[in-house]
């Protein structure tokens, strides 16, 4: 999977977490936002060694 569908994976899942915030359900979207933060590192990590 190349870099860009990789950015609009973690922008997807922040934009989904903050509509479930908005919405009242906390608990979604604290793991939309865990899987954001952590999909996020992965990406940054693989370009930091390639």
């Amino acid at each position: 999977m190349n870099n860009s569908k990789k950015h609009i994976i973690v922008v997807l899942l922040f934009i989904t977490g903050i509509w479930s915030f908005i919405s009242g359900q906390f608990i979604i979207s604290t793991v939309l936002f865990a899987g954001a933060a952590i999909f996020s590192n992965i990406v940054i990590r693989e370009n930091l060694n390639s």
